[in-house]
């Protein structure tokens, strides 16, 4: 039911369910948000441009797509929130012909749905946003990001901004490659010296604070850096996802400079493999202050071998 809150005031603690819209509810983190939200009764919309239009279990699935905004309006229609976990497809591998950027998905898009957002009155939008963004970033990804950002902070609506680490879970493409690798070889290939600096957060737990959120008026007109109580490095992830499995697997470094030359001629495919970018991408560190985190939305955040162990130990 559309609550009677207008754009600049935002959602209290929610006492009642809300209608919850998420855009790039089909992708890693949107469909761990789209459970977590629907467990704790709440009604959620699946924006999505690939998806059957309908009902999905107890889940609505309505066609949007952020690149064409006109498709936006009639999706957003009655909803109480809009969370933006946008991601284009092998994010953060770019295909500039398909339409699949950091410009056009993450900055363009957001733009796109918070535009639509504010017209139809939805009160609340909480974005999902990465570590790192700024308007001067040296990185193409991270100024994307920013612009996103800055749409949300401009809208007049009442939003959380989350910047997360690194997220990882069951579905993600990047530890589980790794670990798809220990299935069939000797080794665990990896670009660079395995040395950035990471702060891995549980998607289950970016879920839950995404919700948390939601029902908070702390967490209101904030900008959160997230990431889980371990800052590691690469190689000390990889390592730890395989004691879990119960594997020893060593470590095959490959320089980056290496990477980035044989991966060059792959940008003049639609749709490369790899590109040089992504490489600067994937060896990046990413280090967080999660003070104001814990401040605003206080929740235990699983530790990476506790995590790791709720999809990846062996069954007996």
């Amino acid at each position: 039911m559309k609550t009677a809150a207008g754009p600049s005031q935002g959602v209290s603690a929610a006492s009642s369910p809300l209608v919850v819209a998420v855009a790039g509810g089909t992708g890693f983190v949107g469909k761990a948000i789209v459970s977590e939200l629907s467990g704790r009764g709440h009604r959620v919309v699946v924006l999505s441009h690939r998806s059957p239009v309908g009902i999905v279990g107890s889940v609505e699935v309505r066609r949007a797509d952020a690149t064409r905004p006109e498709t936006l309006p009639a999706a957003l229609a009655g909803v109480d929130a809009v969370v933006i976990s946008l991601a284009f497809r092998n994010s953060p591998i770019e295909a500039p012909r398909r339409g699949q950027t950091f410009e056009q998905v993450d900055a363009a898009g957001t733009e796109a749905l918070v535009a639509a957002a504010a017209a139809a009155n939805v009160p609340r939008i909480v974005y999902i946003s990465g570590a790192g963004a700024a308007p001067d970033a040296p990185r193409h990804w991270f100024r994307a990001k920013w612009r996103a950002e800055e749409a949300v902070r401009g809208s007049g609506i009442a939003y959380t901004i989350f910047r997360p680490s690194w997220i990882y879970g069951p579905g993600d493409h990047s530890l589980n490659r790794f670990l798809g690798f220990s299935r069939w070889l000797p080794f665990i290939p990896q670009i660079g010296n395995g040395r950035q600096r990471l702060v891995p957060v549980f998607v289950d737990d970016v879920a839950a604070l995404v919700a948390d959120a939601l029902a908070s008026p702390a967490a209101e007109n904030a900008t959160l850096e997230v990431g889980g109580p371990e800052t590691l490095t690469m190689d000390e992830i990889i390592r730890a996802a395989l004691r879990v499995l119960g594997r020893r697997r060593p470590i095959l470094h490959t320089p980056v400079l290496l990477m980035k030359s044989l991966t060059a001629p792959l940008t003049l495919l639609p749709s490369p493999p790899m590109t040089p970018s992504a490489i600067d991408f994937i060896v990046q560190s990413a280090q967080v202050d999660t003070g104001p985190l814990h401040e605003r939305l206080p929740r235990r955040l699983r530790s990476l071998p506790e995590a790791l162990a709720t999809y990846l130990a062996p069954r007996g």
